[in-house]
């Protein structure tokens, strides 16, 4: 397996959402509170009766809802202010406030999963090097394989060069370095032509069977997919013809000869496994990009080539212990390794060939949905306030407003922060008329702004970039259109996923 399915956008926030959100249930006009959060006659001036400021305990509550984005010189509350002061801000931003919200509230979305893989140990791996510009990491199951490969090989290299002893263990650890850089080869071969293409690759990664090329986006046309996937297979191929000719300057049956035999097979088992028609393989993908072009549709290919996966899963599981048992593999030929591990090994590469084939569709009927992910539908109609505004009477203007989301402004209206929905959901109803809103707002940073037009792949890509729970939508001409929650994005994205292919 030479290409993982390609994965668009999957970075996640720093903050989860919560799960009950400042925000009013969709059949509400409520711009994030509950019932009864306001005083009983609707009005905000009811907080103001009480004399000498905030109630006990209403600074500690300011400071625990804000938590760790709390800017220094900022206070939590406005002691002595009633909820009806400061600047009155324009009209609520925001054109008109969203449909219902799509999708399910599931926590495993991609803009989750990918930080969990990112901020594993070692970022997916031990950082290698950077070819190309290409960060390469070692998984740590690679010891594993690289043991038994040591393992094998000694035993191989005891039976024909038994003079060399306990050094054959060495020379057995050399090889199955060599093998993975022949497989790193193969995986650069893609990294090269994908960059040729303008296709950004994320990494490259030798794991437990082989490595991984992570491309991110995919090929414009059936032809480029098609020499993007055959380049690795040839490669394979080069570098076996390369070292039979290595084979045919050295004596037969020293330790060079052994190992130049030894990666010259390998290398072929690498192509002829990879040419295997059926996805994730590079064959596979070689396949699809056939149907791609007789039919011209690529879901039509890789719904094809997924399946022919399958199948070809099915007959390793099958065929390979059948065909080890009937004397395709003599136990001479495999270092000792019994039926059974025969079997053990046909189940784990039939295990892989299947889920990165149902991987590969579910990927691509993500892409063929994606286009439905839109920032300018997705967007919350959002009110400005300014800075010393109390957390009440923002959300009053909300409620009349229509709106679900708060924009910190200045004096001229522009924007300066976000009042974080998380948040908000902290401050107790009774504390809320004593709590400014900049004090559970999130100050607006660079790639936080996002342009209204945005769509796809094009959009989550722009939130991966710059992680956060909301988002300022834009217009081209700088005006708020409204505010952008990570959530709403997240079950748009669940909700593509379930949609049936057309």
């Amino acid at each position: 397996m030479d290409r993982a399915p390609d994965r668009p956008g999957s970075r996640t926030h720093p903050e989860g959402q919560p799960e009950r959100g400042a925000t009013p249930e969709p059949d509400r006009d409520r711009a994030g509170a509950s019932p009864g959060d306001e005083p009983a006659d609707g009005g905000p001036e009811s907080g103001d009766s009480r004399p000498g400021g905030p109630p006990p305990g209403a600074e500690e509550d300011a400071r625990d809802a804000k938590g760790p984005e709390q800017r220094p010189g900022q206070d939590a509350t406005a002691p002595g202010r009633g909820p009806g002061t400061g600047n009155e801000p324009p009209p609520a931003a925001g054109p008109r406030p969203p449909g219902p919200e799509a999708g399910s509230s599931q926590r495993p979305t991609p803009l989750a999963t990918d930080r969990a893989r990112r901020n594993g140990p070692f970022g997916g791996g031990i950082l290698m090097g950077r070819p190309f510009g290409v960060p390469v990491y070692v998984a740590p199951s690679w010891f594993l394989v690289a043991a038994l490969i040591t393992w094998v090989f000694g035993g191989q290299l005891d039976r024909v060069l038994p003079e060399l002893g306990a050094l054959r263990y060495l020379i057995a650890l050399f090889f199955a370095v060599a093998f993975y850089a022949s497989v790193l080869v193969h995986e650069l071969a893609h990294t090269v032509v994908a960059l040729r293409f303008k296709l950004p690759v994320r990494r490259i990664q030798l794991q437990f069977f082989g490595g991984v090329s992570e491309i991110e986006k995919e090929a414009e046309n059936p032809g480029r997919e098609f020499w993007l996937a055959f380049v690795g297979p040839l490669l394979s191929l080069v570098l076996a013809a390369l070292f039979y000719g290595g084979m045919q300057v050295v004596r037969p049956g020293t330790v060079p000869g052994v190992l130049l035999a030894g990666l010259m097979v390998s290398n072929l088992i690498v192509a002829a496994f990879n040419l295997l028609p059926g996805l994730p393989l590079d064959g596979g993908r070689m396949l699809r990009a056939l149907v791609w072009k007789l039919s011209g549709r690529p879901m039509t290919g890789t719904v094809f080539a997924a399946w022919t996966g399958r199948a070809l899963a099915v007959a390793v599981l099958i065929g390979l212990p059948l065909a080890t048992y009937a004397g395709g593999f003599t136990q001479q030929s495999i270092g000792g390794v019994d039926s059974l591990m025969d079997a053990l090994l046909a189940a784990i590469l039939a295990a892989i060939i299947w889920t990165g084939a149902g991987n590969s569709l579910r990927m691509a009927r993500l892409r063929e949905h994606l286009p439905d992910l839109r920032a300018r539908a997705l967007t919350r109609r959002a009110v400005p306030v300014t800075a010393d505004t109390p957390l009440s009477e923002a959300l009053r203007r909300a409620n009349e407003a229509g709106a679900r989301a708060l924009v910190v402004v200045d004096a001229l209206g522009a924007p300066l922060s976000l009042v974080r929905e998380a948040a908000i959901a902290g401050v107790p109803e009774h504390r809320r008329p004593w709590v400014a809103v900049s004090t559970l707002a999130q100050e607006l940073k660079e790639g936080m702004r996002v342009p209204a037009e945005l769509a796809g792949e094009e959009l989550l890509e722009y939130l991966r970039a710059t992680p956060a729970t909301e988002y300022l939508v834009v217009e081209e001409t700088g005006e708020i259109y409204g505010v952008l929650a990570t959530g709403d994005v997240e079950r748009a994205f669940v909700a593509a996923m379930a949609k049936p292919s057309a």
